[in-house]
């Protein structure tokens, strides 16, 4: 009978651990984020990148060093945003970072953040003698923007013209050559891309809605996950983590 009870236990501590072991499996992550420098990059200079090791920026090591933390299993992969963004959407516990926090996102998601901030900013091209006052100034014009991105959406539902594109990082060239009148991006991202892309002088004239920036994860994501990497982000806050990422970017 002792024999049979020991049985019983040990075969009742297996299943608990193939119960754990399937737990941990369906629970995998895969994060993906987008060339947007200083906030995602690829660390090779490539359009994507399969390995997180090669993906750079202040998002990027804050998302590590918070899904590193929390013990989960993950995959972070670099792609194009539209792409990403509707993995996100469609497939529970995939995620998208750093993406704007918005009440028109917010049902679309469940948030983990704020991770940090961006400020939107109309860039002109060098030389120009353009005042703007207000963003009503610039209707009629024509903007630079990227497909899906929370800036181009917000002129578009507001009736500017927009031409949008797949990738963010040939509007500054755009603009240098005229095929534009102006870009929207953020203000720390937009002279990285021109930089990328051999453009100088680029002019910031017109900055308007600061706003902050997430990890979003799909919302058939479980709570319990969602939790345990907002608790981890507080633990990155709490040992010095993320200020000292923050700092080593200048923020």
């Amino acid at each position: 009978m002792r024999k049979l009870g020991r049985f019983i236990a040990l075969a009742g501590v297996l299943a608990l651990g193939a119960g754990a072991a399937s737990v941990s499996a369906s629970d995998k992550l895969y994060i993906y984020t987008e060339n947007f420098p200083p906030y995602n990059m690829s660390a090779t200079g490539r359009a994507f990148e399969h390995n997180g090791n090669e993906i750079d920026g202040i998002c990027s090591e804050m998302v590590k060093a918070i899904l590193e933390n929390s013990g989960l299993d993950y995959v972070i992969k670099l792609r194009n945003w539209d792409y990403g963004y509707k993995r996100a959407l469609q497939k529970p516990n995939h995620g998208i970072f750093c993406t704007t926090y918005t009440d028109e996102r917010a049902p679309n998601f469940k948030w983990v953040g704020p991770l940090t901030q961006n400020l939107w900013t109309i860039f002109a091209a060098g030389g120009t003698n353009l005042k703007i006052d207000k963003l009503e100034d610039t209707r009629g014009m024509l903007y630079g923007g990227y497909r899906n991105d929370v800036m181009t959406n917000y002129l578009l539902d507001r009736g500017y013209e927009v031409s949008a594109m797949e990738s963010d990082d040939i509007n500054p060239k755009r603009l240098e050559l005229g095929q534009v009148d102006l870009w929207i991006a953020d203000r720390l991202a937009g002279p990285y891309f021109a930089s990328q892309q051999d453009v100088e002088g680029l002019e910031p004239v017109y900055s308007f809605n600061e706003t902050e920036l997430y990890l979003a994860m799909n919302p058939g994501t479980s709570d319990d996950i969602i939790q345990k990497l907002q608790q981890s982000l507080q633990t990155i806050k709490d040992n010095g983590m993320f200020q000292a990422i923050e700092t080593k970017y200048g923020l």
